[in-house]
């Protein structure tokens, strides 16, 4: 077998399993001889900076020569980014590798009539065990959906969970309200474990508080008087903690987004948790946070040219505060989204809140887009500016980089659209002036 067909296998799996329960992943996992169960593992769960929280924490881990494996999702280009070691993704070699072992595994269970692992289930299956093999001191852990039904929730023994922002997404698996959702996501809550959590949703945080003294867990809310931003420009954002330990301290971030000083607070206090004070080297912190550039986050992947992965309405508000706090004017904006997301309700933030000259509209490779032409309906509603409907991707990524002119220009609404562009650049498939 090739590492093709293991990726071409691993893509089909949704076509002939569904979703279990927790019970079946850790037999799953139990069977594969529970890898890294027994390593100091941080598991992150909310509906918006989960991966950035990651990247920052992975970032001061190694800085302080921790060996750390990270599982996060999706994938923007290839899918062995979900599984890195000492944030390198793992190799086409040993992706085939750990692939086949996990496969005999699961043919076994086959063998004794237990359901085939999700295509979730099987990565998180993958990931374990590379982090096993490549003796990881550390392992984070990012949830794909929810938090309490998720595959990694099988883990029962984590050193700290941390829940970041929470806001309306995927309202057909997790809950139409606020309150609702927080509590799949408080799930992840275990018993005697600390929880870190972004307390800026009031609704959300009583529902956190409720379920960490249920599981009798230290808890640490952070809101926004946590920080405060010193300096935001296109390149980067400064901002100090409210902290005692470092309330002096000036963290510079890369990259622009308004979100992010909550991201790597969350980081901060959840390093300060693990780690020993004599491993509390706040200069060596500075610069691995200042280090990290989380990909399709407020990403300059060309002069003039953003990538925002925000793809519910709770990512596109503070996308539009980015723009508020900017300045930015008369932006042109590519857009697209798939069908399960709250598009109109991302549309009408877009229009009403964000002062673009321009929006063109496009199409993803997914099943589940939504047409270029039924968007842009949307977006007639509710602006009366220019609407430019361009379904294939390369046409109407070209198209907006032309219409920007000396200004900016920002693709938003999808990470399907992100990771697209990401490959046409990559691959060199567009070539800009």
């Amino acid at each position: 077998m090739t590492y093709e067909e293991a990726a071409a296998y691993i893509a089909e799996i949704p076509k002939f399993t569904e979703k279990h329960e927790l019970a079946h992943t850790r037999e799953f996992l139990r069977r594969l001889g529970n890898p890294g169960i027994d390593r100091k593992i941080i598991h992150v769960a909310g509906t918006n900076g989960k991966g950035s929280v990651c990247a920052y924490m992975q970032a001061i881990l190694l800085a302080m020569k921790k060996k750390t494996g990270f599982f996060t999702s999706p994938h923007l280009i290839v899918i062995n980014e979900r599984i890195r070691v000492n944030n390198i993704q793992i190799g086409n070699e040993k992706f085939l590798e750990i692939f086949q072992k996990v496969k005999k595994t699961v043919d076994g269970m086959a063998a004794d009539g237990i359901a085939h692992p999700s295509y979730f289930e099987f990565l998180f299956g993958m990931a374990m065990l590379a982090f096993e093999e490549a003796d990881v001191e550390y392992i984070i852990l990012e949830t794909g959906l929810g938090g309490r039904l998720d595959a990694t929730n099988a883990v029962e023994h984590p050193i700290l969970t941390i829940i970041t922002s929470i806001s309306l997404d995927h309202t057909q698996y997790l809950g139409n309200t606020v309150r609702e959702i927080a509590k799949e996501k408080a799930g992840i809550i275990k018993e005697g474990v600390p929880i870190i959590f972004d307390g800026t949703d009031e609704e959300a945080s009583e529902v956190i508080i409720k379920r960490a003294l249920e599981a009798h867990a230290r808890c640490r809310k952070l809101t926004k008087n946590a920080y405060e931003i010193r300096e935001i420009t296109k390149k980067h954002i400064a901002f100090s903690r409210s902290s005692a330990y470092d309330k002096d301290v000036l963290w510079s971030i890369n990259g622009c987004g308004i979100y992010q000083p909550m991201n790597v607070s969350l980081a901060l206090e959840a390093m300060e948790c693990v780690l020993d004070d004599k491993e509390k080297d706040y200069e060596m912190w500075q610069k691995a946070v200042a280090s990290v550039t989380w990909e399709g986050r407020m990403e300059e992947i060309l002069p003039g040219i953003f990538l925002d992965g925000a793809h519910n309405p709770g990512a596109v508000r503070v996308f539009a505060d980015t723009l508020k706090a900017l300045k930015e004017t008369e932006a042109v904006i590519l857009f697209s989204a798939v069908a399960d997301k709250e598009y109109g309700t991302m549309i009408e933030i877009l229009c009403r809140e964000v002062p673009a000259k321009q929006y063109i509209i496009t199409e993803i490779e997914d099943g589940r887009k939504v047409s270029a032409r039924e968007l842009a309906e949307v977006f007639h509603r509710y602006t009366s500016r220019e609407v430019c409907i361009c379904p294939d991707v390369k046409k109407a990524f070209l198209t907006a980089a032309a219409k920007k002119g000396n200004g900016k220009l920002f693709c938003v609404g999808s990470l399907y659209l992100i990771g697209e562009i990401r490959r046409m650049i990559k691959e060199k498939e567009v070539e800009m002036n």
